[in-house]
């Protein structure tokens, strides 16, 4: 399963969705995780706030899950019709601890949101 982190150092769930400038993009499964890219989001330069949002809807869509430290209302809805779950996190911390408590979470009884999140996955391969 693909799941992205806002992050602008790579090692820590630190940004706002909305400016947010790199996601860290791995793939999960029960038994081990791996990083597969960083992906750069190019600032708008109209300064539209729904642009910026596209921009970075479009950059995780991809993923099931999305963990960050903010998303406002808007943007959430977005991230949410394309089919990405938001999780906010507590700001620092730290993305290897987020992919040890949700590898845990999969190894035993995943709770009713991320067994959601696995059959999304599974309908898609």
């Amino acid at each position: 399963m693909k799941i992205a982190f806002a992050t602008e150092d790579g090692k820590r769930v630190d940004s706002h969705f909305g400016r947010c400038s790199c996601f860290s993009i791995f793939d999960i499964n029960a038994e081990d995780y791996r990083w597969l890219e960083a992906r750069e989001i190019a600032e708008v330069s109209s300064g539209v706030e729904s642009e910026k949002i596209d921009k970075r809807v479009d950059a995780v869509k991809d993923c099931v899950l999305l963990f960050l430290c903010q998303i406002g209302p808007t943007a959430a809805a977005k991230v949410t019709r394309a089919g990405v779950m938001p999780l906010k996190v507590e700001e620092g911390a730290d993305i290897v601890g987020q992919l040890e408590r949700l590898q845990n979470m999969l190894k035993t009884k995943p709770p009713l949101w991320l067994v959601k999140a696995m059959r999304k996955t599974e309908e898609e391969a």
